[in-house]
């Protein structure tokens, strides 16, 4: 390991240069098990921002706060041949889960205009009366999904124009 024609003075500082490294060597495993748990505790103690659970409490009150709706239901007229109609239904609400409304001030409200077809779907909703982006997306996105059985004509179904009224209580 050592050269044979270096000086001897030379060869025990060699020697003595490797000693340390070798017990270094056998120590730095120690430093890392005592340095890291020390490591991992700074980064646990470290505070997180709350802002994003106050945000996600917020919306899960929003979720299960109940809107306030007002419905009605008008006949749309047809450019037609036939008769007015002697026998008519409204349509039926057969699923019209609540939205999500965005947290508005009091007295707000979003109005939305729509059309029930003969299949009973929403077609065409609009926005009347907004209270800003977020909350008409969300407003719209949910009644398309609405079914109803609908309006009847002498038994025959037809569509209807539907308004509803959304408000916080």
């Amino acid at each position: 390991m050592l050269d044979p024609d270096l000086p001897v003075s030379e060869a025990q500082e060699v020697a003595r240069y490797l000693e340390r490294f070798s017990s270094m060597l056998r120590i730095w495993p120690w430093f890392l098990v005592l340095l890291l748990p020390i490591a991992g505790a700074a980064t646990v103690a470290t505070p997180r921002p709350r802002l994003r659970q106050s945000v996600l409490a917020d919306r899960e009150y929003q979720v299960w706060k109940t809107p306030k709706r007002a419905a009605e239901f008008n006949e749309i007229p047809h450019v037609s041949a036939r008769s007015r109609c002697e026998d008519t239904q409204p349509p039926e609400a057969l699923t019209t889960p609540h939205p999500l409304l965005v947290p508005a001030g009091a007295g707000q409200k979003v109005k939305v205009s729509f059309i029930v077809g003969a299949d009973g779907r929403v077609h065409s909703p609009l926005i009347l009366q907004s209270v800003g982006a977020a909350g008409d997306r969300n407003v719209l996105q949910t009644v398309r999904t609405w079914r109803y059985r609908p309006a009847t004509c002498n038994g025959v179904p037809t569509e209807s124009e539907g308004k509803i009224e959304f408000s916080h209580r």
